[in-house]
């Protein structure tokens, strides 16, 4: 037979130990760092000088007013500390909407829409790829503001 108090003792410190690992996660949200915001306000900028749609819950927007809705979504997150990279913000800020749920689209030229978290991942690749050094693979080397595969040339 077990002793009731000390499985209920058990438990107790089970709790604390949960408590204790949710406060350091919350610590471990750390704010976001100089070369993600830099990262991001490059992404931010491709986006709006795409000439492409932007398409949240239901209705294609502009890529000025895409580039102010996901800015506003970034602050909400920064005062939170809910996002400590590039990849968290795709992720928390511009794949869906935090209302609907619905996917974010993007829509360049005549190509089809993709999920904005494609469009942005691909967009950093290349971004990360410039910034290392490396050459992409049409072999020249894109300028900062290269537009994506989907993006009007």
């Amino acid at each position: 037979m077990v002793n009731r108090q000390s499985w209920t003792s058990g438990r107790v410190r089970l709790a604390a130990f949960a408590a204790m690992l949710l406060v350091a996660s919350m610590a471990a949200a750390a704010t976001l760092s100089t070369a993600a915001r830099a990262e991001i306000e490059v992404l931010l900028s491709r986006l709006e000088g795409s000439g492409c749609q932007f398409k949240r819950n239901g209705t294609w927007h502009g890529a000025e007013e895409a580039r102010a809705h996901l800015e506003r979504k970034l602050g909400y997150l920064e005062k939170r500390d809910a996002v400590a990279s590039t990849e968290q913000f795709i992720e928390r800020a511009a794949t869906r909407s935090s209302t609907s749920g619905q996917v974010y689209w993007v829509r360049c030229g005549s190509h089809p829409p993709q999920p904005s978290g494609e469009w942005l991942a691909s967009q950093l690749q290349a971004l990360r790829s410039v910034s290392a050094g490396s050459v992409p693979s049409s072999g020249a080397a894109a300028p900062a503001n290269a537009k994506g595969p989907y993006s009007p040339r």
